[in-house]
C-alpha cells in the first residue's frame, strides 16, 4: 500500500474510533480517581440498568401531642462512596445543605431543623486550611416543629419543599435541588431530642444546633479566607498547598482532552492541524494561540463570575459543569450542537472562516481564520464542562475559600493545561507531519464528525427535563428548517437575498421556540398531581374528597395542550385548593391494562379525557372530551361541588379562608360534560 493510501487509511481509522468513544450509547466513562467502563451487553444486564441517584429524598409529618408540637421530618438516604455537608456548615468552604419547605396558609415552621445523627466533623488542612467541616453519609434525617392552621385536615395535607445540597465523592462535586412532599404519619417520630423544641409552644425559636466555634484560618489580612501573610509560620505551608494545587490544576487540564466530552471536537482540530501543515510556522503558532485564547476566554469568564460571588457583589457563581445543571444552557447547547452538526453534513455552512473545514461551494483548501480558531477553543471548552477528570474536583474546590487572585491563577493553570498540546503543535510544527495534506478526504472526514456532533446531541437532549422533550424536539426542527434555508442561497447571492434567508430563517426559529415552550414546555401553575391506580381513586373517594382524573399520554399532542392551556393554570389551581378536589394522572404513555378498563368504564377507547368524580356522587363522573377549556373545566368543577366535610366536620370553604367562589358557567355541547352512569 502506498504512503499516502495508508495515512488516508490511518486518518479514517482514528475518526471511526473517535466515533465509537463519543458515543454515549455505545460506552459511558467516569473518571473520578479511577475509570469505570460501563459497556452496554457486557454486564449480564442487557444494558438496563442505571447508575444510583447520589442522594435519595423521603419526608413526612406527625401530628401535635401533648409532649411535643407537630414535627415535619425530611429524610436524605446517601448512596455509598459520598457524603453531603451539614444544614451547620461554616460559610467559607463546601456548600451547605438547605431545606426550604414551601410557604403555605395550612402550616409554618415555627423552629430550625436539627439533624439527627449529628454530622460527622473535623478540621480540614488541606483545601479549606482550618475550616470546620460537617459531612454526613448513609442516612440523616432532618427534624422541625411546625404549626398547623386552625381547622386544617392533617389526613389530607401535603407539605411539600425543595432542598439545595452538594454530593460530593473523593474527586467530584454534584450540586442537586431535591423535591420533597410529605403525608401525614403515624406513630411517634424517631430520632428526636424533645428538649430541643421545648421553648416552641412558648414562642421561642428553637435552636438547630450549639454555637459553632471559631477555628484559626488562614487569612490574606482581611476579614475573607485566603493566603496567610507572609510573616505568619503557616504560609510557608499554604504557599507549598497552592503550588501543588496549581500542578494539579495543569494536569487536570491537560486530562481534559482525553475525557469523552471533547472527543466530539477532535475532529476540529485534526481538520485544522491538517490546514496547517506545510504552511508558514509564524501563521501556524498564531492560529494555536488564537485556539488557545478562546479556551482561557471560558476559564476566565468563570473564574471571575466565581470571584464576584466570593466578593458578594451579586454576581452568581458557576462552577465547574454546573453550567449543565441550567436548563436554558442544555438547551442552547443542544441547538449549537445540533447546527454545527448540520454544517458538517454540508446543510449549510457556518459563517466564520474556517471554523468547519471546507464545503462543496468552497474550496478545499480554504485557510483557517483566526476568529474560526478562537471559536474553535470556546466552543471545546464549553463542550468539556461536564466533565471532571483527575485533581479537578479537589482543585476547583480549593478556589472557593480563596481570593479572587488565587481563583483567577487556578482557573488560568486549568485552562493552560488544557490548551498545552496545541500551545506545543504552534511552538513544533513538525509534530502534525503524520498527517496528510490537504484534499477531498477532508470532506469525508468532515461528515463523519458531523454524525459524531449528532451523537453528542443525542447525549444532550437525554439530560434535559422529561417535560421538555416535546418543545426542545419542536425547536430542533425549526433549527433544521433554518439552516436549510440559510444554505440552499447561492454563495454568489445578492446581499439582500442572503439577508432574507437569515432573517428569515431566524424568524422562524424564534417564532417556533416560542410557541412551542409556550404550548407545550412546563406549567408555572402545575397541579399537585398523584399517580392514578383504582385503588387511590377509591382512597380517595372513602376520605370525602372529590376527585380529577386526567386521562393522558406523552405520546397524545392534544393532551398535553389541554394541560398547559386549560388544566396547569393559575384558576383551576386556586380552585382544586379551596376546594379540596383530588387530582390524580393517569398516564396511559405505556400499555396499563388499570387505565383501559378505567376508560372503557367511562364509555371511552380514546384520550384526551378529564373525568370529575363529585364527593356526593361519585358514581355519576362529570366527563370532558378531547380539546377542552378553562372555562369548560371550572364550569364542570363548579358542578361537582367541593370536597364533603373532613373528620373535623368542617368542609373546606369553612376551614379555609382563602375559598374561591366557583364561576356560574352554563355548560354545553357533548364534549363538555356527559353523566355516563
Amino acid at each position: 500500500m502506498r504512503p499516502h493510501a495508508v495515512r488516508h487509511t490511518t486518518c479514517l481509522i482514528v475518526a471511526l474510533l473517535a466515533s465509537l468513544l463519543a458515543a454515549p450509547s455505545a460506552a459511558q466513562f467516569q473518571f473520578n480517581g479511577g475509570l469505570d467502563l460501563n459497556l452496554p451487553g457486557l454486564r449480564g444486564d442487557s444494558g438496563q440498568s442505571k447508575p444510583a441517584e447520589p442522594v435519595r429524598l423521603s419526608a413526612q409529618f406527625y401530628e401535635a401531642t401533648a409532649e411535643r408540637p407537630a414535627l415535619l421530618q425530611v429524610t436524605a438516604d446517601i448512596a455509598p462512596s459520598y457524603h453531603i455537608y451539614s444544614i451547620t456548615q461554616p460559610a467559607g468552604g463546601p456548600e451547605k445543605t438547605v431545606l426550604t419547605p414551601a410557604e403555605s396558609g395550612d402550616y409554618e415552621l415555627v423552629g430550625a431543623f436539627t439533624a439527627t445523627p449529628a454530622p460527622e466533623s473535623h478540621v480540614d488542612e488541606e483545601i479549606w486550611v482550618g475550616l470546620k467541616i460537617e459531612e454526613h453519609t448513609g442516612r440523616v434525617t432532618w427534624t422541625a416543629p411546625i404549626r398547623l392552621a386552625e381547622g386544617v385536615d392533617p389526613s389530607s395535607l401535603t407539605i411539600q419543599g425543595s432542598a439545595t445540597l452538594q454530593a460530593c465523592q473523593a474527586f467530584s462535586c454534584l450540586p442537586l435541588e431535591l423535591d420533597f412532599t410529605a403525608s401525614l404519619a403515624t406513630g411517634e417520630p424517631a430520632g428526636f431530642d424533645p428538649g430541643v423544641f421545648a421553648a416552641v409552644e412558648a414562642g421561642e425559636e428553637a435552636l438547630a444546633t450549639a454555637p459553632i466555634p471559631d477555628f484559626p484560618r488562614a487569612t490574606n489580612g482581611a476579614s475573607e479566607p485566603g493566603l496567610a501573610p507572609a510573616d505568619d509560620p503557616e504560609a510557608s505551608g499554604v504557599t507549598s498547598s497552592l503550588l501543588a494545587t496549581l500542578g494539579f490544576a495543569l494536569m487536570g487540564g491537560l486530562i481534559l482532552n482525553l475525557m469523552p466530552c471533547v472527543l466530539p471536537v477532535i475532529g476540529l482540530k485534526v481538520m485544522s492541524f491538517a490546514e496547517q501543515a506545510g504552511h508558514d510556522p509564524g501563521r501556524v503558532l498564531g492560529l494555536n494561540l488564537a485556539y488557545a485564547a478562546g479556551m482561557l476566554a471560558v476559564f476566565l469568564l468563570l473564574a471571575t463570575l466565581a470571584s464576584l460571588a466570593q466578593l458578594g457583589l451579586g454576581a452568581e457563581s458557576y462552577g465547574w459543569g454546573e453550567l449543565y445543571t441550567l436548563g436554558w444552557f442544555k438547551v442552547g447547547m443542544i441547538a449549537l450542537v445540533f447546527a454545527m452538526a448540520l454544517s458538517f453534513l454540508g446543510v449549510w455552512e457556518i459563517p466564520i472562516p474556517g471554523f468547519a473545514g471546507a464545503g462543496k461551494s468552497v474550496d478545499l483548501q480554504q485557510k483557517e481564520g483566526v476568529s474560526g480558531a478562537f471559536f474553535k477553543g470556546v466552543f471545546t471548552t464549553i463542550l468539556a464542562t461536564p466533565c471532571s477528570g483527575p485533581f479537578l474536583g479537589p482543585v476547583f474546590a480549593f478556589t472557593i475559600a480563596q481570593p479572587p487572585v488565587v481563583t483567577y491563577l487556578i482557573f488560568t493553570f486549568v485552562g493552560l493545561g488544557m490548551a498545552l498540546p496545541y500551545l506545543l503543535i504552534g511552538l513544533f510544527p513538525s509534530l502534525i507531519a503524520w498527517l496528510p495534506k490537504p484534499g477531498a478526504w477532508m470532506e469525508t472526514f468532515k461528515q463523519l464528525m458531523g454524525f459524531v456532533l449528532m451523537g453528542t446531541v443525542v447525549f444532550l437532549f437525554s439530560s434535559i427535563a422529561k417535560e421538555s422533550y416535546l418543545p426542545v424536539l419542536a425547536l430542533m426542527v425549526a433549527l433544521g428548517v433554518a439552516c436549510w434555508w440559510i444554505g440552499r442561497t447561492p454563495i454568489t447571492a445578492s446581499p439582500a437575498a442572503k439577508t432574507t434567508s437569515w432573517v428569515g430563517g431566524l424568524a422562524t426559529v424564534l417564532l417556533t421556540g416560542w410557541l412551542a415552550f409556550g404550548l407545550l414546555g412546563p406549567s408555572e401553575h402545575e397541579l399537585p398531581w398523584k399517580p392514578y391506580s383504582n385503588a387511590s381513586l377509591a382512597l380517595a373517594q372513602q376520605r370525602g374528597k372529590t376527585v380529577l382524573v386526567d386521562f393522558t399520554a406523552e405520546w397524545c399532542l392534544t393532551c398535553k395542550l389541554n394541560l398547559k392551556t386549560a388544566i396547569d393554570t393559575e384558576k383551576v389551581k386556586e380552585v382544586i385548593a379551596a376546594n379540596g378536589v383530588e387530582p390524580l394522572i393517569a398516564d396511559w404513555t405505556d400499555r396499563n391494562d388499570e387505565i383501559k378498563a378505567a376508560l372503557s368504564d367511562l364509555n371511552s377507547i380514546s384520550i384526551p379525557l378529564l373525568a370529575i368524580y363529585p364527593a356526593d356522587r361519585p358514581e355519576r363522573p362529570i366527563v370532558l372530551r378531547d380539546s377542552i377549556t378553562q372555562s369548560q373545566l371550572l364550569a364542570a368543577l363548579h358542578e361537582a361541588g367541593a370536597t364533603r366535610a373532613n373528620d373535623a366536620g368542617q368542609t373546606p370553604s369553612e376551614s379555609d379562608s382563602r375559598s374561591v367562589d366557583m364561576p356560574q358557567i352554563e355548560l354545553g355541547g357533548a364534549a363538555s360534560t356527559a353523566d355516563l352512569r
